[in-house]
């Protein structure tokens, strides 16, 4: 194969990861994002979507730990923060390789419930064809989360005339049973589930992994070639979860365009004041 045929078949191939860091507090109660930066450099991935991160300005690097990750791994970084912390912004981070077009912060929160959100990504990839990854933390309520999925789908958050692109959902979706959020996702998208493609029973806690937490859905205009559950030393110590990781490509008889991506210079960190933050409705009759 000619050097042009690789470099155009490695352009429709990109790698994602999903990983809750659990405010970058590992295994042994220590606060280390340089744990993080070591798991992720280690999975080399071009899309992260992060759960529970931590941002507080004015104090140590490490503190605000989307830009630590995003100078220490050369990413664009977005954050989507979802409430308060300890001074700081706490939420949904999205790590890239490749700059972002547009982003929304929905809420998704629940009265008397934790604050939650999905973040919502658009990159744009070369000849016009647009990604759009969501990356979501659901609640740990049972009717919580089905009241989260309900807006998702009902308030039109993750499909709709006004997302042209190819989807990826990705996140702690805080479910390890059928319930109605999994059953939703799983109706309009395909599920990179871990029992089928990796014979794994979850991904939560995880030195010894039995709840399945974390998922990765996807339309089908990607091709999922590998499903990894990134277990390493590292990774077992620098949280409670561990890092979904997949690698896509991109179906050009779906698109109908040449997929490549955008290039440019990484290290940029955009911050929460940028992200506009979307209220949804309640509309349940409560």
């Amino acid at each position: 194969m000619s050097n042009a045929l690789k470099n155009k078949a490695v352009s429709r191939q990109f790698r994602v990861a999903t990983y809750n860091v659990h405010k970058c507090r590992g295994m042994d109660g220590r606060v280390r994002p340089e744990r993080i930066a070591e798991v992720l450099r280690a999975i080399n991935a071009d899309i992260v979507a992060l759960q529970e991160v931590v941002c507080i300005d004015g104090l140590s690097r490490e503190q605000h730990q989307a830009r630590f990750l995003a100078e220490e791994l050369g990413y664009f970084a977005e954050l989507g923060e979802n409430r308060r912390h300890r001074g700081g912004a706490y939420g949904n981070i999205l790590l890239s390789r490749f700059p972002f077009q547009h982003t929304y912060n929905y809420d998704i929160s629940e009265r008397h419930r934790e604050r939650r959100g999905c973040l919502r990504v658009d990159i744009r990839l070369r000849n016009s064809v647009l990604l759009h990854v969501f990356n979501i933390h659901l609640g740990t309520s049972y009717f919580e989360r089905r009241r989260q999925a309900q807006k998702l789908f009902a308030q039109e958050i993750v499909h709709g005339e006004h997302l042209p692109g190819v989807r990826i959902v990705v996140g702690d979706f805080n479910e390890w049973t059928k319930g109605l959020a999994t059953r939703l996702l799983g109706s309009h998208f395909l599920n990179a589930d871990i029992r089928r493609h990796l014979g794994r029973r979850g991904t939560y806690p995880g030195v010894l992994p039995l709840l399945h937490l974390d998922h990765i859905y996807f339309d089908a205009a990607l091709k999922l070639e590998k499903l990894e559950l990134h277990q390493t030393p590292a990774a077992f110590l620098a949280s409670d979860h561990l890092p979904l990781v997949a690698d896509f490509r991109l179906d050009t008889k779906t698109t109908h365009t040449e997929p490549q991506f955008l290039t440019a210079a990484p290290q940029t960190v955009i911050t929460s004041q940028n992200v506009p933050t979307i209220a949804i409705a309640d509309n349940s009759g409560r």
